[in-house]
């Protein structure tokens, strides 16, 4: 994961981690709640949870300047424009492209779990 830079988390954000950096966050969009997922740069998993919208903004402005991954629908750009004045480097992935990424089944922490397997590498292309 050349070109991420790494974020430092709020303590309220870490799950599965004690403590640490995270180079990559993948965001799923939905109406009310949303799923995120946090890696450091040697892929482990800092976080998976679900957020809800009011709880957005205010989680990623305690966050530093990062790589995320969004897949690209409707309501993407605007995230994606939020995002980027907090100074995240936002890149929308087309739903095609993530799909070969998923494990198993479909939920909303499978799904934002492939969107940051996708947003990682190298030869997937990513509008900003």
């Amino acid at each position: 994961m050349t070109g991420a830079t790494p974020c430092k988390l709020p303590q309220s954000a870490l799950i599965h981690r004690p403590a640490g950096e995270c180079a990559a966050i993948a965001e799923r969009l939905a109406k009310n709640i949303f799923q995120v997922h946090g890696i450091t740069r040697d892929e482990a998993v800092v976080f998976n949870r679900p957020l809800r919208r009011a709880q957005l903004l205010p989680f990623f402005s305690k966050l530093e300047p990062c790589l995320i991954g969004m897949e690209a629908c409707s309501s993407a750009h605007h995230w994606a424009r939020e995002l980027t004045a907090l100074g995240h480097d936002v890149r929308l992935i087309p739903p095609i492209y993530v799909k070969p990424y998923v494990k198993r089944g479909k939920s909303d922490a499978i799904g934002v779990e492939a969107i940051c397997e996708a947003v990682t590498r190298p030869t997937i292309i990513a509008g900003r």
